[in-house]
């Protein structure tokens, strides 16, 4: 009879395998051996499907909240609110309203749009009336292959070729009118994060840029002359930082230098600020509100 260790069989180890995956990459070699190794599990495209899904799932509800009530103003007593809105499965319409799925390969071959009807429920109220009315179709939306609203989500290989797809294609696409067509990638700069970076004239400057559903807005913090200014696309001038401060009820230069940090380097880059701010005679909330009333 032969007696193991149990402690020594598990291959996985917890703590070693987390300092294998938090320990940096330190050759070029090995980091080019990521770039295969990511391709094979997450693809080519895969940041289109759950860019589409997350819209169809989550983003194309906000839009909806954001704008959930409309209003007439020639008749008070009316109003009308969206209660909900979903995309529904590719479908065609054949006559007499009925509905059938329909699937990619067809569409390639009647010159059709692979797309679904977006249905939503409403509210609205007329006088005293109140109606709800439930899977109103308003629109189609292009259905992206491969996502999470199309057809072919999840097929195996054998459902594939029942469906005349091939099962190597990734999907990531839309069918226009029996066209395929693809989104083009674009960069664009991450949202409501600050990032740090320098400026045209060679200085570091703090700037993000903060969305929601109904407006998008862009802020900045930058040095100049060893002052610190901020920026705002809806201002005309930049404002001095300590103004901020203090307009937000920040009011002694301690409770400034606590929130910005003790470090000799760093009060001597913010000194000029705080002189700034005394030079101009500002030194409290009130005396902000003053200020911008002049200046409005």
């Amino acid at each position: 009879m032969v007696v193991q260790k149990t402690s020594n069989l598990n291959p996985y180890d917890a703590t070693d395998d987390h300092d294998n995956l938090a320990a940096p990459v330190k050759s070029i070699e090995d980091k080019w051996k990521l770039v295969p190794a990511f391709l094979k599990i997450k693809g080519l495209v895969k940041q289109h499907l759950d860019s589409f899904d997350y819209f169809v799932n989550t983003e194309i509800k906000k839009i909806m909240l954001a704008n959930q009530e409309i209003l007439i103003e020639s008749d008070p007593s009316f109003y009308m609110r969206y209660l909900n809105i979903e995309v529904l499965s590719p479908c065609i319409e054949e006559g007499y309203n009925i509905l059938r799925p329909i699937t990619p390969h067809e569409c390639r071959l009647r010159d059709m749009s692979y797309s679904a009807p977006i249905s939503v429920d409403i509210e609205y109220i007329r006088g005293k009336e109140r109606v709800i009315r439930k899977g109103l179709v308003i629109g189609r939306l292009p259905i992206m292959l491969r996502s999470c609203k199309c057809v072919l989500y999840q097929k195996n290989e054998a459902e594939m070729a029942k469906m005349r797809e091939c099962p190597l294609d990734p999907g990531g696409y839309f069918i226009t009118r029996g066209t395929e067509r693809v989104i083009l990638i674009q960069e664009q700069i991450s949202k409501n994060r600050m990032l740090i970076e320098k400026d045209s004239k060679d200085r570091f400057q703090c700037t993000v840029t903060s969305t929601t559903q109904q407006t998008k807005t862009k802020t900045g913090v930058y040095e100049s002359k060893g002052r610190y200014f901020l920026a705002h696309n809806s201002l005309t001038d930049d404002i001095p930082i300590v103004i901020i401060f203090k307009a937000y009820g920040i009011q002694s230069d301690q409770e400034i230098a606590e929130l910005v940090g003790f470090e000799d380097y760093i009060l001597n880059c913010f000194s000029a600020s705080i002189e700034e701010c005394h030079r101009l005679g500002i030194f409290t909330q009130i005396q902000v509100r003053i200020l911008q009333k002049d200046v409005v």
